[in-house]
């Protein structure tokens, strides 16, 4: 097997996306040449118990492409700025280093989109901790799928009574403006995430049935600024060049369907997935396409194993999903 478990942590973040100029906020006294900085290790910013109440401070609004500037204050505390997007919109968001106090420990979450009853839901749709400067957050790719107001929140350990410094940048989707076709052979880059809960259950449930048969479900989400989509090739390119799906690279001849098609290749326990695949990921009249891989070995007598890997790409959506098919014999 290519991994020990279906279960994936709840979010592996990409190297850094480049990100666009953004402005705002009084950018505090960057430290002197030769001068070092040091930061003490804090405990882990969690995420708010709560959204409701005097629980946290709502700031206003935070803009794509554009900055926020406020004080942590002398507790450790969470404050919520709201963020408007048109659906299929990507950002990058960061607590930067400039504009921030030294020695500041923070958290970043999105929640969203709010709902008609003036709610943002209890989920975490991304979030980080340490990923950027020093103990500073940083999410570089988050894909908002739906039009509508989102809520971002950072948290903070350590109240020292510094500023800190929000910002948001575009880095591809809808916030693009007037975006240029995508050069030739533009590569796809992958961030990997979590799967919808509702996915990982179906996929446990069809993992449950027989004992000669598993499955797995990943999701890619990547940055694209282009006008043009993404092609289906770059993106199972992308997905090949992952070590964990190297043995699949040797399939001279892989198929391609539409993604009605490809529902009669998945075994029919998984195959309450199709629809729910879609439903999560995808967007109405969005072009959706699979590539599929084949390899077979053995691994000595009665040890046949068949494994199909289908790369599912979303041009309109960003996302790559992998459904990979295990079976072998008992």
């Amino acid at each position: 097997m290519k991994r020990g478990t279906a279960v994936r942590s709840a979010m592996l973040w990409m190297s850094a996306v480049g990100l666009l100029g953004a402005c705002g906020g009084q950018p505090e006294q960057a430290p002197a040449d030769g001068e070092t900085v040091t930061t003490a290790a804090q405990s882990l910013v969690s995420p708010p118990s709560t959204l409701s109440g005097g629980f946290m401070n709502y700031l206003g609004t935070l803009s794509v492409g554009g900055a926020v500037s406020s004080n942590t204050g002398t507790t450790a505390a969470y404050e919520g700025f709201k963020l408007t997007v048109a659906a299929h919109t990507q950002v990058a968001l960061e607590v930067t280093h400039l504009g921030t106090g030294v020695g500041v420990d923070t958290g970043l979450f999105v929640y969203g989109p709010k709902d008609a009853n003036g709610s943002y839901g209890t989920r975490v749709l991304f979030q980080d901790d340490d990923s950027g400067y020093g103990e500073l957050s940083k999410i570089p790719l988050a894909t908002l799928d739906d039009a509508g107001e989102y809520l971002v929140v950072v948290g903070w350990s350590n109240g020292l009574g510094k500023q800190y410094r929000l910002q948001a940048s575009c880095v591809g989707g809808a916030c693009v403006p007037n975006p240029a076709s995508a050069p030739a052979n533009a590569p796809v880059t992958l961030a990997q995430f979590a799967i919808e809960p509702n996915l990982q259950a179906l996929l446990d449930t069809g993992n449950a049935y027989r004992e000669d048969a598993f499955s797995f479900l990943d999701r890619y989400d990547f940055a694209w600024p282009y006008a043009t989509p993404a092609s289906l090739d770059a993106a199972a390119a992308a997905v090949l060049a992952r070590s964990e799906y190297s043995g699949y690279r040797n399939d001279p001849t892989p198929d391609t369907y539409t993604y009605a098609a490809f529902q009669s290749q998945m075994y029919w326990q998984y195959q309450p997935l199709h629809p729910a695949i879609l439903a999560a990921y995808g967007d109405s009249g969005e072009n959706v396409q699979v590539k599929s891989y084949f390899r077979e070995f053995s691994t000595g007598p009665n040890g046949d194993n068949w494994r199909t890997l289908n790369i599912i790409l979303f041009p309109v959506s960003r996302h790559v999903i992998v459904y990979e098919q295990t079976a072998h014999e008992i």
